[in-house]
């Protein structure tokens, strides 16, 4: 039995109601709200949050590889998946790679993955945009998931992949040259007769590989960024009467490259054993997917449900905010002189601190050093220290400020002291949290975020966000 071990997926904290759209710009918009990654996010850190979200979930083993994908990723010519591997501790034998460029590229890397004898992490993410006032504006999200894929020889499998087939087709729906800020799409009549031939050829074919009928399933996951075609997906493969999973467009938004897996999760948040569950996939083809819930599922508790996440999201993000981080609103920054860019041979050597987060803790006295120290504050033991990953212990707010001068894509910036529950003190930011928030005593947790961006180079590190 080869299938899922764990899942994971990280829903950012703000969102846009679609009706300031239409308010700012008299067209556009629409009703409910979209997930909007905060400026201080993208793929990469995204992905790190849903990896983190499904390592809390479960005993998940060792990966033998981590698998990206994305539609935007961080960088070109550069490994994005390193950063994951480097923020969650993953030792240097652990493969990371990226499969990025298009929404199929995500089904690429499931494939992949449930293909190999070996576990397999795979994330998927994206940050969704549109030209001010168009539909993918509006009806686009950004999220992340993340999928522990194995065998029972692994860990438990909650859901059991049974198989599945692809039909490809060649024609223009949906396309972005590198550098352009948004997609470009052709006129919808045209892409929906040409997809859902496509999706008839590979339900019926899935069908046929899995030996099994449309009258046997249970529940189907229809994702992709074509609406029209989208729409009539179920009918085409045959299982129009089937109940359909909520593709969150009115809440999350199309997460594009992530869309199915998160609709996938957010089922499987509440899915019983032995329901059987139909995946179809809408990109440049049609990939089909089946899977069944296990005894096991009703034993897996995810550390963060989606529904519980799109509750505790902030909906007041103002329009004009969110083209600012979007860059599509050049506002005036603070005076301030230009952020430096991280150079690449103090990151090296700070990979466990930088990514990783681990602190020292001196074996003597047990004090803990953030950052890690060779010579122990308390009792001046040198070198006698025990590397601790610190990302997930909770802590408290000591001290706060807020500082309105820093130079920040989203100002005033407020800076935090806290104590980490068991030892330790450290200087950060708070993110996800509007100034009246801040105060002493609150309780934190920590999140990898892109500090900024100076020369085409991202600094990744971590920041503190209230606990909700």
């Amino acid at each position: 039995m080869r299938g899922i071990l764990g899942y994971g997926a990280y829903v950012p904290y703000n969102r846009l109601r679609k009706e300031a759209i239409t308010a700012a710009l008299g067209s556009g918009g629409g009703r409910g709200t979209r997930a909007v990654a905060s400026y201080d996010e993208d793929a990469t850190s995204m992905s790190v949050e849903a990896a983190r979200a499904l390592m809390r979930s479960s005993e998940a083993p060792e990966p033998a590889a981590i698998y990206f994908s994305s539609v935007t990723p961080p960088y070109l010519d550069k490994t994005n998946a390193n950063a994951i591997h480097a923020a969650l501790n993953m030792p240097s034998a652990v493969l990371a790679t990226d499969m990025v460029g298009s929404t199929r590229s995500t089904t690429g890397a499931l494939l992949a993955a449930l293909n190999d004898s070996r576990p397999i992490l795979m994330t998927s993410s994206d940050v969704r945009t549109g030209r001010p006032g168009s539909g993918d504006e509006a009806n686009t999200g950004d999220a992340a998931v993340a999928l522990m894929l194995g065998s029972e020889i692994d860990a438990p499998v909650i859901a059991e992949w049974l198989g599945g087939a692809s039909a490809t087709g060649e024609f223009l729906d949906r396309w972005r040259q590198p550098g352009w800020p948004y997609s470009r799409v052709w006129e919808e009549r045209f892409g929906e007769a040409a997809y859902l031939p496509l999706v008839a050829e590979a339900a019926t074919a899935a069908f046929k590989d899995v030996e099994i009928s449309a009258e046997s399933v249970d529940a189907v996951v229809v994702a992709g960024l074509h609406a029209r075609a989208a729409r009539g997906a179920a009918g085409a493969a045959g299982v129009g009467d089937k109940p359909m999973a909520s593709n969150l467009g009115d809440t999350v938004g199309n997460s594009g490259s992530s869309q199915s897996l998160l609709a996938l999760c957010h089922l499987l948040d509440t899915a019983e054993p032995g329901k059987l569950i139909m995946v179809i996939s809408l990109a440049d083809g049609c990939d089909v997917n089946f899977f069944r819930t296990t005894d096991a599922i009703a034993e897996y508790s995810p550390a963060s449900p989606i529904a519980q996440q799109i509750e505790d999201g902030n909906d007041d993000l103002d329009y004009q905010k969110f083209l600012t981080w979007r860059g599509y609103l050049d506002r005036e920054p603070p005076r301030r002189p230009d952020p430096v860019p991280p150079a690449a041979p103090p990151s090296a050597r700070n990979v466990q601190w930088k990514f990783g987060f681990m602190a020292s803790r001196d074996r003597s006295s047990g004090m803990v050093h953030l950052p890690p120290q060779r010579v122990s504050l308390k009792g001046g033991a040198v070198d006698e220290m025990d590397m601790i990953p610190m990302a997930d212990v909770e802590a408290t707010v000591a001290t706060y400020t807020i500082d309105h001068l820093n130079f920040s894509p989203s100002p005033p910036t407020i800076v935090v002291v806290i104590d980490f529950d068991g030892g330790g003190r450290f200087n950060c930011e708070l993110t996800d949290a509007h100034p009246d928030e801040a105060k002493i005593g609150l309780r934190v947790r920590m999140t990898f975020r892109r500090m900024l961006t100076a020369d085409g180079v991202h600094n990744y590190f971590w920041k503190a966000t209230p606990i909700r």
